[in-house]
């Protein structure tokens, strides 16, 4: 395939404003919102086979429906501002977002979704490059890039990750899609309240100068999207729910029962008989019966985090004591006490460690290293929340995002985000794809396939020489979808 480098030409650059001027007060940072001062904007678009319209009628028929979509999210027109206590808030003040026209003339959309690796042409597909978030203040929340290919189009949206978490992106995206096709009553009316636990008086010092990533931008890293058919899945998720974990009772490793059945009285009564000879009657014979009883059946996507974490591992070479940690970002509107509307418009979103030594993720099988991670997430309600609440309270810094001990993983974004749910009028995205933004060894994200029905993509970024070893390795690639 011919260079693709330096191939997408900025044509015009024009500012977009609400068609109605907001009633909205100026709107608190949270918790969640704060510590992504330092990161990126988000940048996230959806590629489309071109629209039967001449390019000055489709970027004025864009135009006019992002002034419309931005009355309803009247933030993503606005900008930062500090008080003078040092409180960060989003001021709702109609400054408007930019939209940015761009022609990639040498570009096909094969060239895009053709290839191994995500072609480099793609980060020019959205607007404020490396921009970091604190720039809010100055600069407009939101950049809508559309960008002509010969057969396509792209639109790209950059966005403050201050201001917006996945979920809220993919609501005003969908926004977007519904007033651009002629819906009148949009479904995903975003929530502007701030009366939750994550909303605080604690103030988050800012360095001279703004806060700065936490991670090296000029890495070499390759990108590449694995995708996985639901009948892979489900055939991954059978596999890893059929095997049963090895438990410890002082000291001892017993395999517990293989099979995703729960045990009837009877062989209930044998387990407890056999380990009871054992170790004699004891709590830890109880609970590890118990526990082999009510054993609890692993998602499927816990079931690829968990294939995807040991093949990262493996391919790693880290040594057998070296601690890894699988780090998932979980929703929290939902699991709060009371809990948040699901449009909540903002970030409610935290970071779930898991941590195991290299040794157990390559040796224990793939139902223990699920367990793991699904103990975890499972555990993160609203007690666990509030206490990482008070914890950064406590100590209010920005997030480190990053891999600095060349042992982690980062699970971001989710398959069950719409992404696929945007017509803008001439029929579904042919893929998804996102930019430079906040990507180092390790960060993963997680797209539903385009053929939905729980197909799953996963944008990996790795270090070359990791991505190398995960393409040759076989427990991890038989899963991966050959076409």
């Amino acid at each position: 395939m011919p260079s693709l480098d330096n191939s997408v030409t900025i044509i015009s650059r024009s500012r977009v404003f609400p068609d109605q001027k907001s009633t909205l007060v100026d709107l608190k940072l949270s918790v969640s919102d704060l510590p992504m001062l330092s990161c990126h904007y988000i940048q996230k678009g959806c590629l489309f086979t071109r629209p039967h319209l001449p390019t000055h009628a489709l970027l004025s028929h864009l135009k006019h429906s992002l002034s419309l979509t931005l009355s309803h999210f009247p933030p993503l027109a606005g900008r930062l501002s500090t008080s003078e206590d040092g409180h960060v808030f989003l001021s709702c003040n109609d400054a408007g977002a930019d939209f940015v026209f761009a022609d990639a003339n040498s570009v096909h959309v094969r060239d895009v979704i053709g290839g191994i690796d995500v072609p480099d042409v793609v980060k020019e597909f959205f607007s404020y490059d490396r921009a970091v978030s604190y720039e809010g203040h100055h600069r407009p929340i939101l950049a809508v890039q559309v960008t002509e290919l010969i057969d396509g189009v792209f639109i790209g949206c950059s966005v403050n990750h201050a201001v917006t978490d996945g979920t809220s992106l993919w609501n005003f995206i969908n926004t977007f899609a519904e007033v651009s096709r002629g819906v009148e009553n949009v479904t995903r009316k975003p929530d502007f309240t701030r009366e939750s636990v994550l909303i605080s008086q604690a103030v988050l010092k800012v360095p001279q100068g703004g806060p700065k990533v936490t991670f090296n931008e000029n890495e070499p890293l390759r990108e590449r999207i694995f995708s996985f058919t639901r009948e892979q899945i489900l055939e991954l998720k059978s596999m890893v729910n059929k095997k049963r974990n090895w438990t410890v009772i002082n000291g001892v490793e017993v395999l517990g029962k293989q099979s995703n059945d729960k045990l009837n009285g009877k062989e209930n009564g044998k387990l407890t008989e056999m380990l009871e000879s054992l170790f004699g009657r004891n709590d830890a014979v109880s609970k590890t019966v118990s526990k082999t009883v009510d054993t609890v059946e692993i998602s499927s996507f816990q079931s690829l985090c968990a294939l995807l974490w040991r093949a990262i591992t493996r391919a790693r070479k880290l040594p057998s004591s070296k601690t890894t940690t699988f780090r998932m970002a979980v929703n929290c509107r939902h699991r709060l006490s009371p809990k948040l509307e699901p449009e909540y418009f903002g970030n409610a979103i935290q970071s779930v460690p898991t941590f195991a030594t290299a040794g157990d993720v390559l040796s224990r099988d793939l139902r223990w290293i699920a367990d793991q991670l699904n103990q975890n997430v499972a555990a993160h309600q609203d007690g666990k929340i509030r206490s990482v609440v008070a914890d950064w309270e406590a100590n209010p810094r920005c997030f480190p995002l990053g891999n600095f001990d060349g042992a982690s993983v980062t699970m971001g974004s989710s398959p069950r985000f719409p992404m696929y749910d945007n017509d803008f009028g001439w029929g579904r995205p042919v893929a998804v794809r996102s930019g430079r933004s906040n990507k180092f060894d390790g960060k993963i994200s997680a797209f539903p396939g385009r053929d939905g029905n729980g197909s799953v993509d996963l944008e990996v970024v790795l270090a070359p020489e990791t991505m190398a070893g995960i393409e040759s390795d076989g427990e991890f690639m038989r899963y991966v979808s050959k076409i």
